[in-house]
């Protein structure tokens, strides 16, 4: 099976190669280049990653937000930020590029590993590439979904209210649910829930966090209820894929 390709446009290269050792353990095959080499844009597209991480600390013409623009454009290729500022201006300033993900400096090796994952979902689902969707909607409405998807991404460990993300459309609530659904391919609630899962994996996986805290964290009412899902969407418990996963990274240590 081909891995995936994920291209780090880095500033700095030790961190650059801290993160292509992280995510290369993880099974994707990472290739750097730094932000003012040359032909950029023509790497790029030679390379063709399915990802790009794009660290924002070079500042010029050349910088994070010109290599945000051009794929926003381009529209192929998800992508996310790295940078050590986490304002007010430098989230202004990147929000216009549209990325599917932000990670501040330094990072956390489990929050990396969740954002890729997160990023690599996301955009696997391609109906939420609102931008070039073929429904007949108006022409507003990509724009709006896209606001309610950035908002479940960045509160995605608190507990979110269907009513409250309508508000942000300023649709009445089973409109805002029967457009998203159209769009999307599954409603806001199973959204919210396959994402919290996703980040639920990493955190089991990579983690010794009791799971009942990780269900508490992630915003479930009780554990019994984080369970039933996680088992629907991933056919096995929480315990049991703690279990496997541990059995298959000691088998993997074994075998090197």
């Amino acid at each position: 099976m081909e891995k995936i390709k994920i291209l780090v446009i880095g500033s700095e290269i030790h961190l650059s190669q801290d993160m292509q050792r992280i995510l290369e353990n993880e099974g994707y095959e990472v290739i750097i280049i730094l932000l003012l080499a040359d032909n950029l844009i023509q790497q790029i597209e030679s390379i063709k990653p399915q990802l790009v991480i794009i660290d924002n600390d070079i500042k010029g013409a050349k910088n994070g937000l010109f290599i945000g623009k051009y794929l926003l454009n381009e529209d192929s290729i998800p992508f996310m930020y790295l940078s050590s500022h986490g304002d007010s201006v430098t989230l202004e300033q990147i929000k216009i590029t549209r990325p599917y993900g932000f990670l501040i400096k330094p990072f956390r090796e489990i929050d990396l590993k969740a954002s890729v994952k997160l990023t690599l979902y996301n955009y696997s689902h391609k109906n939420i590439d609102l931008l070039k969707t073929d429904k007949k909607v108006i022409e507003d409405v990509p724009f709006r979904i896209r606001h309610v998807i950035n908002y479940i991404n960045e509160n995605i460990n608190e507990k979110i209210d269907i009513d409250e993300l309508a508000k942000l459309t300023k649709w009445k609530k089973h409109h805002f649910i029967r457009i998203f659904s159209s769009i999307i391919g599954i409603t806001p609630y199973q959204y919210i829930l396959i994402n919290k899962i996703e980040i639920a994996k990493a955190l089991i996986e990579e983690t010794n966090q009791p799971i009942n805290e990780i269900a508490f964290d992630l915003g479930f009412v009780n554990y019994s209820n984080f369970g039933h899902i996680f088992k629907k969407i991933c056919f096995t418990s929480p315990e049991n894929y703690r279990k496997t996963k541990k059995l298959n990274a000691q088998l993997n240590q074994s075998d090197n």
